[in-house]
């Protein structure tokens, strides 16, 4: 060691700290040191049925100390008797239980000595009882007159307590006892006064042991009550103790305490312990006993009265409890009392107690020895067990204290201080051992340790030495000592390296010296990197049973690999690393699922990650959402005609507040188990005021509702009925319907349930002809209808319905205008003349006819119209009706799709509801021939599409409100193939852009559906003629289709490689069936002339603004020949837009978009394309 601090020259050290050794630790065995007793036994009971008794001494020194007893005060040699077994370097001894082993009782005293002195253990009470018994004794019968007192004495045996004491007679029946008969504490059965009936020979006292397990008899005794007779007594039993019992009667006198003790007595309690005050008193009739407190008051909190109110019992006794006790005996003779002072003692404790320890050479002792009780203890020093004389003792000695200076090796002692009362004695020793050797270090050298970062490090430095050694530390070869504040240094000698950093890596030593000598050690510290974890996802909010994964993501020094651990807890409490039962909760490694959370799953999760040198842990609160739970305890309350206010409790909201409640009905008379929903509240309310309608039996029930959903509803509240009152409204929807012409049948909305409000309920139907002074007929109906006949044909009626019932009626009803039934019209219209606006179209006027001619409401005219024969070779043509609707009272309508050059006859028609009306005379028209033109077309343009997956293109720079036509053809290196052609037309400079959906419609539909809108996009439809003419279109509204409600489902759909093929494979097709149609149109079926008409309007027939075309209807269901279909649909967004009440309907009344009649084209259906821009230069597709 010599040669270590040579070497590394550590010559300096600052001073750290100076221990004070006297009582950091214990004195090493290898050090020379006083005995001290370690273990001993205190009082003890050799029963009869132990095979052997063990009284333990146990002390420890150096050098080994040896044992001597003492028994009652007198040496004790453990040899002496062959039934003792004595241990080697031990001062216990086992006595074996071969008999009487009485002589063993006493009190033993073990002293362990060596040569520095000699301890000594407090005193051991080793008791061995005797088996008790009762003595075998001939017990007088005790004959007693009615009404006096008797003691049956037990006088139990002595044993050990505790003492039971019982009376019993010879059937093992316990005597009944009350406030006449009693039994003392000391056993004794005490009569205030015998009656007939407690004589009997078999009052037998059981004396009880539990701890000698050991239950002994007293002989049987006999009492014997005779009745008391007067000498001119009659015999009569009754009479006899009548007289008995008033001759005996007397004033209490008291048994215990007995009259010899006077009127007070002195009672003496140990404190901590129990009070028991007794007075058992004598008399006729029985006495009763009271106490009082003369001092104070009784404690209520622990006083305790107790075998019918003779003892006073006091637990827990206290300074407190001291003072003058009183019990007083009384009946109505008398009373008597006696006095108790109560003087509370204690043994001795201790308050100072002396205290060694080690001590060095030179310096001064001073030992005290303070001890309180009741009487005051006396105090009494020893030295090596022995009383220390004062004459020759060197030290000063007082009852309270022991000092020495100066002290020396010789010094050496065991102290002993012993305070004692009446009461018991206490012992208290203090090993005061004076050495004087250099440290040592008991730590072994070259200990290794390690902690992470951040954490404290302890470096053990172990020390005893005697005088104080100075300990102080360094690092490495550095001489200088340890002195940052992140150093501190522990009264054993422990190096505390708070908040460790990664260069706190190396090697330490501590170094320890004082007068004697010195010593060192050294300690290796390694820092390593601390443990880190952290869980994702942190606290999730889950829905109940859907599932959970958390996962624990950790990071630790590799050296700590092998004692890495991960586990998991949830509310504190180890999850297992296996599955549970039921499979919900998996915990494997750093993970943890949970499937189908319940609302049991809820609670704050922890990942523990710990190391053989750190533990980290990571919480994550797991917050389980569900519905609310139903709402509870519906109460109903503020109870009215026509409301009732309910109240509820709100259930648990299960972590998602509630944001209304539902409030359902159920009525029991209309409509019985159907619930309905009332009225909503917001979730913070939990009452409503409820209206209510009359004449029901409701009951309510509440559902909440949170952001997971709707609760299960809550249980139904009591039944509420409201009175019956008049209905508060009348039918609603008041009409008339009639299908015959001199019939009208009047019909309405029936009340419902809920309306009627009480019962009884029937309909007042009144009516009369409008404009005529009469009264209201009137009539009472249960149904929701009446029949009137024998009215005139369609004659206005004010009509009334008014709600009845038993409780009086409705509001005042109002008037509504019916008409009663319709016939057909019967004028024909007159005055039927055609213009002719060009070879296909004509317009026809008409003369409508008197409005009291209809008979009826006017629904509008019919054109039938029909061709008679061709002006080109004079042929007759059977008749083909052909039909055209014009709704509504007008006097004109377009008749579009004539053949040109042909005669034409037609008749106009009036109808209503009930049907046609007679025809017009007919009128002859012919139609002029048609222009025989061609097209004329300007220069050509091309334009070379190099990308074969092209199947569009846009043009730019076109002229507008022109009409182009385009040609498109396939082309491969060895040449083009013919070409398909398609014709558009520009929009005008400043017409907002369109898209285009034509489609084809059948002329006998009346709805069709138009496909391929954009959502939430606006549309302006238009419905025109085949042929098209001056740009009228027969119908025109604007229209918004619905956006949908989770258009982000759709997005990105244009972009999927699918969707692009099923589009470009559609495109081809249509390009096909384009060629196949222009092909057939070219052959055959148009007329120069109509192209003619296409593309440069007829002047005059491009003046006709507003004229509008009818339906048109075929007879034969054939299209009109000649009719045609425009291959351009777009129309110029300053084309006209009529009004829909306008135009002409019926069953033959759909155009296709371009103009053209459905007819020519009839079974079929096309779906154009739809293209829109949002400039003024158009888009043409090159497919159509």
């Amino acid at each position: 060691m010599e040669m270590l601090l040579r070497t590394k020259r550590i010559t300096i050290c600052l001073f750290f700290f100076v221990l004070s050794l006297a009582a950091a630790i214990e004195i090493p065995l290898s050090v020379a040191q006083l005995p001290t007793i370690t273990e001993q036994s205190h009082t003890q009971v050799a029963y009869p049925f132990d095979e052997d008794f063990t009284i333990k001494c146990e002390a420890r020194g150096n050098p080994q100390p040896t044992f001597n007893w003492t028994k009652d005060g007198k040496p004790f040699n453990l040899l002496s008797d062959p039934r003792i077994i004595t241990f080697n370097n031990s001062g216990t001894f086992v006595i074996q239980n071969h008999g009487i082993i009485s002589n063993f009782q006493g009190k033993y005293r073990c002293y362990a000595s060596n040569a520095l002195g000699t301890a000594m253990s407090e005193e051991i009470e080793l008791i061995v009882p005797s088996v008790p018994k009762f003595p075998k004794e001939k017990i007088e019968p005790l004959d007693v007159e009615h009404g006096d007192s008797v003691i049956l004495h037990c006088n139990p045996p002595k044993g050990i307590p505790p003492l039971h004491i019982y009376w019993m007679n010879i059937d093992l029946q316990h005597i009944p006892q009350d406030e006449r008969v009693s039994m003392s504490l000391k056993g004794d059965l005490y009569f205030a006064n015998v009656e007939e009936n407690d004589s009997r020979s078999d009052y037998c006292c059981f004396a009880a042991f539990p701890r000698l397990r050991t239950i002994v008899q007293k002989m049987p005794m006999t009492l014997k009550v005779s009745r008391f007779k007067h000498a001119n007594d009659s015999g009569s039993p009754n009479a006899a103790v009548t007289k008995a019992n008033f001759i005996k009667e007397r004033k209490p006198k008291l048994l215990i305490p007995p009259e010899s003790a006077g009127s007070s007595s002195s009672v003496t309690v140990i404190k901590g312990g129990v009070l028991l005050l007794e007075c058992i008193a004598e008399g006729l009739p029985t006495p009763h006993l009271s106490w009082v407190k003369v001092t104070g008051n009784l404690p209520k909190d622990k006083s305790v009265k107790e075998n019918f109110g003779k003892i006073l019992k006091i637990e827990q006794v206290s300074a407190a409890d001291e003072g003058t006790y009183q019990c007083t005996a009384s009946n109505p003779m008398g009373r008597t009392k006696h006095e108790f002072h109560v003087h509370v003692e204690e043994p001795p404790r201790w308050i100072k107690e002396p205290e060694g320890g080690v001590y060095s050479v030179g310096t001064n002792l001073v030992l005290l020895c303070e001890a309180i009780g009741n009487p005051e203890p006396t105090i009494q020093w020893k030295l090596n067990g022995m009383p220390i004389d004062s004459r020759t003792f060197r030290g000063r000695i007082s009852a309270r204290e022991i000092s020495l200076t100066n002290l020396q090796l010789q010094d050496s002692a065991v102290y002993q201080c012993e305070a004692s009362n009446k009461h018991g004695t206490i012992l208290a020793s203090a090993n005061v051992n004076v050495l004087n050797i250099a440290p040592l270090i008991l730590t072994s050298d070259g200990e290794n340790y390690a902690t992470v970062v951040g954490y404290s490090a302890f470096l053990h430095c172990e020390i005893f030495a005697s005088p104080a050694a100075d300990i102080r530390w360094t690092k490495d070869d550095s001489v200088e000592p340890l002195s940052a504040l992140r150093y501190e240094l522990n009264k054993n000698g422990t190096l505390e390296i708070k908040e460790t950093k990664k260069d706190d890596s190396g090697s330490y030593a501590c170094w320890a010296s004082n007068s004697v000598g010195k010593r060192a050690i050294t300690a290796n510290l390694d820092i390593r990197d601390a443990t880190k974890i952290v869980i994702t996802p942190k606290n999730p909010r889950v829905l109940k049973s859907h599932s959970i994964l958390l996962k624990c993501q950790s990071e630790y020094d590799s050296h700590l690999k092998n004692s890495f651990k991960l586990s998991w807890r949830k509310d504190g409490d180890q999850l297992p690393v296996n599955s549970t039962q039921d499979s919900r909760i998996i915990v494997d490694m750093d993970t943890l699922f949970i499937s189908s959370v319940t609302l049991e799953d809820q609670g704050v999760y922890m990942c523990v990650a710990s190391t053989s040198l750190d533990s980290v842990v990571a919480e994550s609160r797991l917050i389980v959402l569900d519905v609310p739970d139903p709402p509870e305890d519906l109460q109903l309350s503020e109870h009215q005609n026509r409301s009732v206010r309910l109240s509820w409790k709100a259930g648990a909201s299960h972590n998602s507040p509630v944001n209304e409640s539902i409030i359902e009905y159920e009525e029991s008379q209309w409509e019985p188990g159907r619930w309905q929903e009332l009225t909503q509240v917001p979730g913070n309310d939990t009452t409503a005021l409820l209206t209510l309608a009359p004449y029901m039996n409701y009951q309510f029930r509440v559902v909440s509702v949170n952001a997971v959903g709707r609760s299960q509803p809550s249980k139904p509240s009591l039944r509420y009925a409201t009175p019956p009152a008049a209905p508060d409204k009348n039918p609603e929807n008041i009409r008339v319907e009639a299908s015959e012409p001199n019939e009208m049948v009047m019909k309405w909305e029936p009340l419902k349930p809920t309306e009627r409000n009480g019962p009884g309920l029937e309909y007042k139907v009144s009516w009369r002809q409008r404009g005529v002074e009469t009264d209201w007929n009137e009539e009472l109906v249960k149904k929701h209808s009446l029949t009137l006949r024998n009215t005139p044909t369609f004659v206005p009626y004010e009509i009334k319905v008014q709600a009845v019932n038993n409780l009086g009626t409705g509001p005042e009803p109002n008037v509504t205008t019916g008409y009663s039934g319709e016939d057909t019209p019967d004028a024909a219209p007159s005055g039927v003349s055609v213009d002719i606006v060009n070879s296909t179209l004509v317009k026809v006027f008409w003369f409508g006819i008197p409005r009291d001619r209809v008979r009826g409401h006017l629904k509008g005219y019919k054109v039938s119209w029909w061709k008679t024969k061709s002006m080109l070779d004079g042929k007759r043509h059977h008749p083909e009706k052909h039909h055209l609707t014009f709704v509504g009272d007008r006097n004109y309508g377009m008749i579009p799709g004539l053949e040109p050059f042909s005669e034409f006859r037609l008749t106009v028609v009036a109808y209503n509801s009930k049907g046609d009306g007679p025809e017009s005379s007919p009128v002859v028209f012919e139609t002029p021939e048609g222009v025989n033109e061609t097209h004329e077309i300007g220069p050509l343009s091309d334009i070379s599409v190099a990308n074969r997956s092209t199947l569009s293109w846009r043009l730019s720079g076109l002229s507008a409100s022109t009409k182009y036509k385009f040609y498109v053809k396939a082309c491969t290196a060895k040449g083009c193939g013919n070409p398909v052609t398609e014709e558009g037309l520009t929009m005008a400079q400043g017409s907002k852009g369109i898209g285009k959906i034509s489609e084809a419609v059948n002329p006998t539909q009346k709805f069709h559906p138009i496909e391929a809108l954009e959502p939430g996009t606006e549309y302006t439809v238009r419905l025109v003629t085949k042929n098209w003419v001056d740009n009228n279109s027969i119908f025109e509204d604007v229209i918004e289709t619905r956006g949908r409600a989770y258009a982000g489902i759709y997005d990105g759909i244009s972009t999927q490689g699918w969707f692009i093929g099923l589009m470009c494979a559609v495109a081809l097709l249509t390009l096909l069936l384009l060629t196949i149609c222009f092909v057939r149109r070219n052959k055959g079926g148009k007329y120069s002339v109509k192209e003619k008409e296409d593309l440069h309007p007829d002047p005059e027939a491009q003046s006709i603004k507003d004229e509008i075309f009818g339906e048109y209807s075929d007879s034969d269901e054939k299209p009109l020949k000649g009719s045609l279909r425009s291959i351009n649909g777009d129309i110029k967004a300053t084309e006209s837009a009529d009004s829909l009440v306008d135009y002409g309907e019926g069953e033959h009344g759909m155009f296709n978009e371009d103009g053209s009649f459905i007819g020519a084209y009839s079974g079929s259906k096309e779906k154009g394309s739809v293209e829109s821009t949002g400039s003024s230069t158009a888009t043409f597709p090159l497919h159509a």
